[in-house]
């Protein structure tokens, strides 16, 4: 008769090591197909394809506006692709801003297979797009990461000159958010992928607004509240109801309202050369 803890501690190790072999599957969950595009919600829009410093093409969708008074680069989340995004690319052109969403590595019609570094570099090859290929000056770009796409962002606007950052509904950083929810699984797994969006926070000091919903069910909502605290610039933080998923539609009007109230305090009413 083998004891009970000889087999639990088999099967904590078993757990473990499945975890460790499977750790991208994890955190990246991409899609291929293309289920919409912004022409389904009327609007008028360029298929992009930009060349990463590794080689790697990446596509996108540009979306422009009238007379834009900024421009959004925005990193979606760990799931689907570009096309489960519209929400973001509506709102940017109610408030009047150019949208350009790209996809990561693996993501959508993007080549190559999703990695930390590798989405850094996806988000590198955008930001210069906008500002090579466009013309646009970097104090004129939104950088907006929702979920992992927080991090992403925050770590953009780290590296690169920009007007405003906007982080929604995102972590700390990949460990701490294992520690907080997944406190049996050893942080050593995740080594390998930090995304820590505190860090990245702490090097920015253009405004920030950070997003989260205390019903968040999926990132703790004192991890908002932790990255509000990080920001050493000008900031805001907007507090919305409802879950990871749905907190933006559950919210709509103060989630709406909020991002129109920070954008139009800190961003220069003024037309933008496309």
């Amino acid at each position: 008769m083998i004891p009970q803890k000889i087999i639990r501690s088999f099967v904590s190790v078993s757990i473990v090591l499945f975890v460790s072999g499977c750790v991208s599957n994890v955190i990246y969950h991409p899609e291929r197909t293309m289920r919409c595009t912004p022409a389904f919600a009327g609007l008028i829009y360029e298929e992009i394809r930009v060349e990463t410093q590794d080689g790697i093409s990446i596509s996108g969708w540009w979306v422009p506006t009238v007379r834009p008074k900024g421009t959004v680069l925005f990193c979606h989340g760990n799931g689907g692709n570009i096309a489960s995004y519209l929400d973001p690319i509506l709102l940017g052109n109610r408030l009047g801003l150019d949208v350009f969403i790209f996809d990561y590595r693996g993501y959508g019609y993007s080549g190559g297979t999703p990695t930390e570094s590798g989405t850094y570099l996806d988000a590198d090859a955008a930001w210069k797009y906008l500002v090579t290929e466009r013309g646009i000056a970097p104090e004129q770009i939104i950088v907006w990461g929702r979920s992992l796409g927080g991090a992403i962002a925050a770590r953009t606007a780290a590296v690169h000159p920009a007007g405003l950052v906007i982080v929604e509904s995102t972590f700390t950083s990949l460990r701490d958010l294992v520690n907080d929810r997944f406190s049996w699984v050893p942080s050593c797994i995740v080594a390998d992928y930090a995304y820590d969006t505190r860090h990245h926070l702490e090097q920015v000091y253009v405004p920030v607004l950070v997003i989260h919903s205390p019903d968040d069910e999926m990132i703790p909502f004192r991890h908002g509240k932790m990255l509000y605290d990080a920001i050493k610039g000008p900031k805001a933080f907007l507090e919305i109801k409802g879950s990871h998923n749905r907190g933006y539609l559950d919210s709509m009007d103060v989630y709406v309202s909020g991002i129109m109230d920070f954008v139009s305090r800190y961003m220069e009413n003024e037309e933008v050369s496309k």
